[in-house]
């Protein structure tokens, strides 16, 4: 079954650290890359990260770069963002892709065919 499961989210003060994780259970996604994505309240769902599906190249939006981390393990069908210094700026629900986008689309979501639950992600000040 095609699906990705992320997990992970909660309540944070600002300055904490949160790491999310996305499942592919039944190892569909393996050959795909990878995307976080996260949509505030009233606001267009945005970029985070992104990595290639050999975990070699990785994509930043400029307001998490130095602070977020994107990681994939493909033996274990999941990939990973590691949140540094959160603000309150960064709460959102944060969703998990996977799509074949070019060299020059992974910041799009319009290249990512496949799209997980979403899990909350709150940063109180």
């Amino acid at each position: 079954q095609a699906q990705l499961v992320e997990s992970g989210g909660g309540l944070v003060q600002a300055g904490g650290s949160l790491t999310l994780s996305c499942a592919d259970p039944g190892r569909t996604f393996n050959n795909y890359a990878k995307s976080w994505f996260r949509q505030a309240p009233g606001k267009a769902r945005e970029f985070v990260a992104a990595i290639n599906w050999a975990g070699d190249n990785t994509y930043y939006s400029d307001s998490v770069k130095d602070r977020f981390t994107i990681l994939r393990d493909n033996a274990k069908n999941t990939v990973s963002l590691q949140m540094n210094s959160l603000n309150p700026e960064d709460t959102a629900v944060y969703y998990c892709a996977a799509g074949r986008p070019t060299s020059d689309k992974f910041t799009s979501a319009l290249w990512y065919d496949y799209w997980g639950q979403g899990t909350q992600v709150t940063v109180s000040s």
